[in-house]
C-alpha cells in the first residue's frame, strides 16, 4: 500500500521538478540542501536563492526577443523591475547584472536610485520609469533625478494636475508617459480602476497640454491590468483598447514610441501549476503588431514592469512544527514556531497559497492537517492548497521534529508585513539567510538579517 508522503506527490504531481527534488529522505530547493541550512540557522527562517532572479529575468528577455523574431517585430524590448515587490539591495545587485531598468512607485523608491548611482550599479541612462499617484514629495524627487541630468526618467502621468508641477518645477526636458485608466474586471466591485487617465480624454489632455509644450515630449503609453496577464477575452478585450489608443496618439505625436504593458506574470504556486508562458508573449506581440499594422502605425518598443515574476520564484520560508492538537474528532493542529499573519501576510489578508512541502520524513506515512501560527488570532491559520482543499505531511513521531517549507514566497512578503518592526502579538521577524552560487557551481549562504530582538521590539514602543 502506498501511503508514505512521497507516495502521496508523486501520485498526485509530476515529481521531481525543476527546482524540487527529494535526496534521502529530506527535500532539496535548486539542490541545496534544506536540512542542512535549518541545521546552520535554526527556523523559522526566510530564505533568498539570488540566481533565479537573474534566471526569471532571462526568461522573459528570452520569450519577448523569441516572439518579436517570430512576426518581425520592429520595436525593442525592455525589462523593467518592478522594485515594490522587493526593494532589498541584494536584489538590486542581482537583478542589475542582466541589462535591465526599473520602475518606481514612491519618493523612497528615488532616493534607491540615488544610491544605486553612487554604488555605480547603475548609470543616468538607465530607464527609471516613475509610477503611481504621486505626492509632492514624489514628484520633487523625480525633478531632482531629471534636473541632475538623467537622460532617461518616464514621470507616467497618472492624473492631469501632476503635469503642471512638472512644467514649474522642471529645468531640462523630460520624457512622459501616460497611464491608461483600464476596466476592471467584469466581477471587480469598480467599474474602472483607479489609476491612470480616462480612455476618452487622453487625446485631448495630449492636444491642450503637451503637444505645443517644448519642455515635454510625450514617449510612452502605459496599460496595466490588476488581475495579470491572462488568456481570456478580458485581458485581450483591454489589450485591443490600449493599442488601438496608441495607433490613434501615435498620428498626431511623432514622439510616442513605447507602449508599457506593465506586469502580470504568474509565479508557480502548486507543483500542478501550468502557464504557457511561449503562447502569450508571442500572441501579446502578434496583436499588437496586428492592430498597429492595420492601422499602418510603426510597432512600439515594449516595456514590461515585472515584480512578483522576478522574485516570487526566489524565495522560501520554513519552520518547524511545535507540537500538534487533536482539537476534536476531525481537527488535527501542527503549531509551527512562527506566524502565517506576520511571515506571509498574503496568506491572511488575499488568500493566498504558496507551495507547502515537507522538508524531511518523505518516507512517513502521511495525514491531512491544519497548521496553526503562533498568534491568537483565529485567522492565523492554513489549510487549503492551490490544488487540494486540504494540507497533508508526514505524520508527527515522538522524538522527531517536523520540517515544512512555504516556497515561492519571495515577492511583496517582507513589504507588507515589515521587516524587523512591529508585528501582531510581537512575534519578532525571523532570520533572513541569501543563498547564492559562484562560477564553479558552489552554494554559499549569508546571515542578512539576524531574528528580531526584544530590544529592538522595545525602542520601537518608546521603552
Amino acid at each position: 500500500m502506498k501511503n508514505k508522503y512521497i507516495d502521496l506527490i508523486e501520485q498526485t504531481f509530476e515529481f521531481p521538478q525543476e527546482e524540487f527534488k527529494v535526496v534521502d529522505n529530506e527535500l532539496d530547493f535548486h539542490d541545496i540542501s534544506l536540512m542542512e541550512v535549518i541545521k546552520q540557522y535554526g527556523t523559522p527562517l526566510k530564505i533568498i536563492y539570488l540566481p533565479k532572479i537573474s534566471q526569471q529575468i532571462q526568461k522573459a528577455k528570452r520569450l519577448f526577443h523569441v516572439a518579436m523574431a517570430k512576426v518581425d517585430y520592429r520595436g525593442d524590448y525592455h525589462y523593467c523591475y518592478c522594485t515594490k515587490s522587493s526593494h532589498f539591495i541584494y536584489v538590486f545587485e542581482e537583478a542589475l547584472k542582466n541589462d535591465i531598468h526599473i520602475e518606481t512607485s514612491s519618493s523612497f523608491d528615488i532616493h534607491i536610485i540615488e544610491e544605486l548611482l553612487k554604488m555605480e550599479l547603475i548609470d543616468k541612462k538607465k530607464y527609471i520609469v516613475c509610477n503611481g499617484f504621486k505626492k509632492q514629495q514624489y514628484m520633487e524627487k523625480v525633478c531632482d533625478l531629471v534636473n541632475n541630468g538623467f537622460e532617461n526618467v518616464i514621470p507616467v502621468l497618472d492624473n492631469k494636475n501632476e503635469l503642471s508641477y512638472y512644467d514649474k518645477h522642471l529645468k531640462k526636458k523630460v520624457k512622459l508617459g501616460i497611464r491608461i485608466a483600464s476596466e476592471e474586471e467584469p466581477m471587480f466591485e469598480f467599474y474602472t480602476s483607479r489609476l491612470g487617465i480616462r480612455y476618452k480624454d487622453i487625446l485631448p489632455f495630449y492636444k491642450e497640454n503637451i503637444k505645443n509644450n517644448s519642455k515635454f515630449r510625450l514617449k510612452m503609453l502605459h496599460f496595466f491590468i490588476n488581475t495579470g496577464i491572462k488568456d481570456n477575452a478580458y485581458y485581450w478585450n483591454e489589450l485591443h483598447k490600449c493599442v488601438n489608443v496608441y495607433c490613434e496618439l501615435k498620428k498626431v505625436c511623432p514622439d510616442l514610441d513605447s507602449l508599457n504593458i506593465g506586469g502580470g506574470f504568474p509565479v508557480k504556486r502548486s507543483l500542478g501549476f501550468e502557464y504557457d508562458y511561449e503562447y502569450i508573449t508571442e500572441e501579446i506581440i502578434a496583436q499588437v503588431k496586428k492592430i498597429c499594422t492595420e492601422n499602418n502605425t510603426d510597432e512600439p518598443d515594449i516595456f514590461t514592469e515585472f515584480g512578483l515574476f522576478t522574485m516570487g520564484e526566489s524565495g522560501a520560508v520554513l519552520y518547524s512544527v511545535l507540537g500538534q492538537k487533536q482539537q476534536n474528532d476531525r481537527e488535527l493542529w501542527n503549531m509551527i514556531d512562527g506566524s502565517f499573519m506576520t511571515t506571509l501576510p498574503d496568506i491572511w489578508a488575499a488568500k493566498q497559497r504558496f507551495i507547502l512541502l515537507a522538508v524531511n520524513n518523505w518516507e512517513s506515512e502521511y495525514e491531512r492537517v491544519n497548521l496553526g501560527g503562533l498568534t491568537c488570532d483565529s485567522q492565523d491559520y492554513y489549510n487549503a492548497e492551490a490544488h487540494s482543499n486540504a494540507v497533508f505531511l508526514p505524520k508527527i513521531r515522538e522524538g522527531v521534529i517536523q520540517y515544512i517549507g512555504m516556497f515561492h514566497t519571495g515577492a511583496y512578503q517582507e513589504t507588507l508585513g515589515g521587516l524587523g518592526g512591529l508585528q501582531h502579538c510581537l512575534i519578532p521577524s525571523p532570520k533572513m539567510v541569501i543563498i547564492d552560487k559562484d562560477d564553479e557551481g558552489n552554494y554559499n549562504t549569508k546571515l542578512f538579517a539576524k531574528e528580531q530582538s526584544c530590544r529592538s521590539m522595545l525602542k520601537i514602543l518608546g521603552f
